[in-house]
């Protein structure tokens, strides 16, 4: 038994009460009004939260962890210990890998791995077509007996249509959902920044809005045709926005996801030439930035993800047009959201929480990411109050790939349960 005793934890009104939590056998056995004079049994493990923030595990269901395959990039296991320090208990990883994640085989290696970690709940998304070269359906059936809990050629948009109507009826029909990075890719060739001022001042190709766009609109009428559960991944442009909107409102099953830095950096941000600001999607105009936090705000966008993509430091050094897209996205997220939005009073602190545990929780149909009696014992310790920069030497991940080094941020994860087991302490 394990007690962490003196913790803010947020009631269902969105406020914040004081709360011993009693952990045990892996669940949350009670919660106990911080009021009151009851005394943990001598001998008992007790963390003394102090006042500080105890949340339901935070979960992240769009990450890279580069294993197999680009394992200098990083590895399940230290992807998995970055994520426990950002205050991450569950995170879903993409498939791009090398091999791709199209067989049952890799499926089992990444659960495998995982689990030889011991630290986060890695939830294995699978390829939608082999290799991901959009030309041939894996063996769907195959892949989710296996563990896997999507299709996704994240990395690459499923170009064919036809191709990607029959992967939503096959996914239909295994009650699966499709999780789509939207790119028509004849709109993007040799692009590296959005379409606008600093590609014009810089003579670069820019990416068009429309290239992402274009597809969420195809996607949304294939979604409605077959009935698949379809989620739209980074969301990053108005016009995408506009059609997931509409989408909903005529009942047509769509989520979508919005990354940190789509909400709080726009292309007019970007000091130069630094290609640690080179991911896909770009950063876009002021105005997409204010769209993504609208839609975010009445839930067009359903959830939020870090979309973490490690790279070396020699990749990243190729320039803005040579180098791959990503940045690294565990360790800053919260404060970075905490920080912009919440302390600045244009959030509640529970509509964060929940755009980070119980929203994915519910689009993804998992048993984890609320704090209640009988719930998986996944836990977020918070500092609200520290200050301290954003220091990528100090980063778990292998990646260093980060636009925010030197940002002064609070709201700074402390410690992690997994299943009642620290997995990560400062």
């Amino acid at each position: 038994m394990h007690i962490i005793k003196n913790a803010s934890v947020l009631n269902e009104q969105g406020e914040l009460t004081k709360k011993h939590i009693v952990l045990e056998d892996g669940v949350i056995r009670a919660l106990i009004d911080g009021d009151s004079d009851w005394q943990p049994a001598e001998g008992t493990e007790v963390t003394d939260a102090a006042g500080k923030l105890v949340t339901p595990g935070l979960i992240d269901m769009h990450v890279h962890l580069r294993e197999p395959g680009f394992e200098h990039k990083e590895t399940i296991e230290t992807g998995s210990r970055s994520a426990a320090k950002g205050g991450f208990t569950t995170i879903a990883c993409m498939p791009n890998t090398k091999p791709v994640t199209d067989n049952p085989e890799t499926v089992q290696l990444v659960l495998d791995k995982a689990r030889e970690a011991g630290l986060v709940k890695v939830l294995p998304y699978a390829a939608i077509t082999v290799r991901e070269l959009g030309r041939e359906l894996t063996d769907f059936a195959a892949l989710k007996a296996a563990g896997a809990i999507g299709f996704t050629d994240d990395g690459v948009g499923v170009q064919n249509a036809q191709m990607m109507k029959n992967a939503m009826r096959l996914a239909a029909e295994l009650d699966m959902p499709v999780i789509a990075h939207c790119e028509e890719n004849s709109l993007v060739e040799k692009g590296c920044v959005t379409e606008g001022k600093f590609a014009e001042k810089h003579g670069l190709v820019g990416i068009p809005n429309e290239s992402e766009a274009i597809h969420v609109g195809r996607d949304i009428l294939l979604a409605e045709a077959t009935g698949v559960h379809y989620h739209v991944c980074h969301v990053s442009t108005e016009q995408s926005i506009r059609l997931i909107r509409q989408a909903k409102s005529i009942g047509i099953n769509v989520t979508a996801e919005v990354c940190p830095h789509h909400l709080l950096l726009s292309d007019e941000d970007i000091p130069g030439l630094d290609a640690n600001w080179k991911m896909n999607p770009p950063l876009r105009s002021p105005r997409d930035v204010q769209a993504c936090i609208e839609a975010l705000q009445d839930g067009t966008l359903d959830i939020i993800v870090t979309d973490h993509a490690p790279h070396t430091e020699e990749e990243k050094a190729k320039g803005m047009e040579m180098a791959p897209f990503g940045i690294v996205g565990f360790e800053t997220a919260f404060p970075l959201l905490y920080t912009k939005f919440v302390a600045t009073g244009q959030w509640d602190l529970s509509f964060l929480v929940r755009r980070m545990t119980s929203d994915p929780a519910r689009v993804f149909g998992l048993n984890t990411g609320k704090l209640a009696e009988g719930a998986p014992a996944d836990l977020t310790m918070i500092d609200l109050e520290s200050e301290r920069e954003v220091d990528p030497q100090t980063f778990a991940s292998k990646g260093r790939n980060t636009p925010f080094t030197g940002w002064k941020l609070k709201g700074w994860p402390v410690k992690t349960w997994v299943d009642g087991k620290v997995v990560w302490a400062e």
